[in-house]
C-alpha cells in the first residue's frame, strides 16, 4: 500500500493531468457531436439529391437543390477559378440568368478549356435551369488577385462580380447548374457532399486520452515503488 508520502508526491502531477484529460475528453465529445451534424447535413443533401427541385425562392439555403427560370445574357459571360481536368486547365463557366421580377443570379454553367477546342452551348430564349445554391463568399488575404477586364474572377463574391459585369443589382448567391455533360460546358452532376473526418478525429482525442491514463497509471506505480 502507497504511504501518506508517495501519495503527496502524485498531487501535483494528478492536478496537471487531469485538465488536459478533461480537455482530451471534451474534445473527442465535441467531435462526436460534429460527427452527428455532419451525418445529418449529408443525409439531407442526399435526399434533396433524389428528390425534384424546388422552385428557387428569394433567400434559398445553401446547397439546396432548385430551379429557376429566365434566359442566360450571354454578353456577360465570365470565368470563375482554376480548375484542372486530366492534362487540361480550365475554368468554370458564369452566366447570369436574367429572371423577372428577381434580381438575376449568376449561373455557374459548369467547367470549360481556358483553350477552346470544341464550341461552348448557349441556349437562347427563355429556359429552366436546375442546380444547387452556392452561397456567395468574400476574398481572402491569399486569394489569387481577379483579372476584372479579363472577366476572371478566383472568389465567388456576386456583387463584385456583378458589378464588373454591369449589373446594378445580383442575388447575394449562385446557382451551380446540374446535368449531364453533353459537350460545353460540363455541368455539375451531384450535389457536393463536405468532407465527415469527425469519426477518425473522436476517435484520436479518445485514443490521447486513453493513452494519458495509462501512461499516468504506469509512471505513478513506477513512482510509488520508488
Amino acid at each position: 500500500m502507497a504511504s501518506p508520502h508517495g501519495l503527496r508526491r502524485l498531487l501535483l502531477p494528478i492536478l496537471v493531468a487531469v485538465p488536459v484529460l478533461a480537455v482530451l475528453l471534451g474534445l473527442g465529445t465535441w467531435q462526436v457531436g460534429r460527427l452527428a451534424w455532419k451525418t445529418g447535413i449529408l443525409d439531407r443533401i442526399a435526399a434533396a439529391e433524389a428528390g425534384p427541385a424546388a422552385p428557387l425562392p428569394a433567400a434559398p439555403d445553401a446547397f439546396a437543390k432548385v430551379e429557376a427560370a429566365g434566359r442566360f445574357d450571354h454578353t456577360r459571360e465570365a470565368l470563375l477559378g482554376l480548375e484542372v481536368r486530366g492534362t487540361t486547365l480550365g475554368a468554370r463557366l458564369l452566366v447570369p440568368l436574367l429572371r423577372d421580377g428577381a434580381p438575376p443570379v449568376l449561373v455557374d454553367r459548369g467547367w470549360v478549356p481556358l483553350q477552346r477546342s470544341a464550341p461552348i452551348d448557349r441556349p437562347e430564349g427563355p429556359l429552366r435551369v436546375t442546380g444547387w445554391v452556392r452561397p456567395g463568399e468574400t476574398a481572402g488575404m491569399f486569394a489569387a488577385r481577379d483579372d476584372v477586364p479579363g472577366r476572371h474572377f478566383h472568389s465567388f463574391d456576386p456583387a463584385a462580380i456583378g458589378a464588373a459585369l454591369g449589373l446594378p443589382e445580383v442575388a447575394p448567391f449562385g446557382l451551380v447548374a446540374l446535368g449531364e455533360p453533353r459537350g460545353l460546358p460540363e455541368p455539375d452532376r451531384l450535389l457536393p457532399r463536405p468532407r465527415n473526418n469527425h469519426l477518425g478525429y473522436a476517435i484520436t482525442w479518445y485514443g490521447l486520452a486513453a493513452a494519458l491514463v495509462g501512461v499516468f497509471l504506469v509512471w505513478a506505480r513506477r513512482r510509488l515503488k520508488d
